[in-house]
């Protein structure tokens, strides 16, 4: 059985390190621990590497350590991901203001992902964008994704 091809956006890794939402933190630490050994095939984009490195010290450097102990493949934004992307734009899903955030979920989709995990509920992980995602997959002709939070992934894990 192949390993599920887990696309993670930068609210994942950021949560590596949120004090002010303890449950949240607690739920990622223990999925990070499952992505250590290798569980999942995890993807990240240039986006998600460069919105961790816009954080400050001394998150930015915890971070990065918690991101080296995981194998991870880089996917690297490129005109067809800007097109699916803005086509959740296009079609009224989300806002130009969060184009990255399109860029998420479309890089999930080019690449073949089986999901996208996120914390971002205002853009990502709601019933807009999730029942976007299966037109934007539809009309361009790419497999539908699922969209789920980390605690998702960590059902049955007990």
């Amino acid at each position: 059985m192949r390993k599920l091809k887990v696309y993670l956006d930068t609210t994942v890794i950021s949560y590596l390190a949120q004090d002010d939402a303890p449950d949240k933190m607690a739920d990622t630490l223990r999925l990070w621990e499952i992505f250590k050994i290798g569980k999942y095939d995890i993807y990240l984009s240039d986006v998600t590497l460069a919105e961790v490195n816009e954080c400050h010290e001394p998150k930015r450097t915890m971070l990065f350590e918690f991101l080296s102990q995981i194998d991870y493949t880089e996917i690297s934004i490129n005109d067809e991901v800007d097109m699916v992307a803005q086509k959740f734009i296009d079609n009224g899903i989300l806002k130009q203001k969060s184009l990255d955030d399109c860029r998420h979920i479309a890089c999930t989709i080019v690449n073949g992902c089986d999901c996208i995990i996120s914390w971002n509920f205002s853009h990502i992980v709601n019933i807009n964008t999730i029942k976007g995602v299966k037109i934007v997959s539809a009309i361009t002709g790419y497999n539908e994704i699922s969209i789920y939070t980390p605690t998702f992934l960590l059902e049955g894990e007990e």
